[in-house]
Formats: structure tokens, sequence, C-alpha cells
């Protein structure tokens, strides 16, 4: 399953997901839409407004700082 992190720069809650996730040994993909504009873009067509958001497969998005959610994640894998 692959994991995808919006994330964009100084983001404390971004930093603090991947660090977690890191933690959890769940390895991922960063996508950062201050640097990417097609990344922007996708986050906008669904809808979000903020970051960081966790793609994971056809799971629901963890929005925000979910330290309880991210952990299902290592679970998963």
């Amino acid at each position: 399953m692959e994991i995808t992190v919006y994330t964009k720069n100084n983001c404390v809650q971004c930093m603090m997901t991947k660090k977690t996730l890191t933690q959890y040994g769940v390895n991922y993909v960063v996508k950062n839409v201050e640097e990417d504009s097609e990344a922007l873009a996708f986050l906008k067509d669904q809808g979000f407004q903020a970051v960081p958001v966790v793609f994971s497969g056809n799971n629901e998005p963890i929005k925000g700082f979910r330290p309880d959610l991210l952990k299902n994640l290592k679970e998963a894998i």
C-alpha cells in the first residue's frame, strides 16, 4: 500500500506527521504543495485546504496531525 503525505514548508503538524510515520517504520512518499503545483491542484480538487493530508490506498484520507490514526497505518503494513 502506497502512503503519500501532502505537506508544506515550515509546517509543524506536517513535520510531526512524518516523524510519527518514521517512528512507526511506515514508508511514505512526500509531496510538498509549495514546490509541486500538481500536488497542490490535486489537494484542492479533493476539497482540502490545509496540510498535512495522508493518503493510503483506498482508506479515508487523514487530515491534520492524528497520531491515533497514523498508528492504524502501522498496523496495516
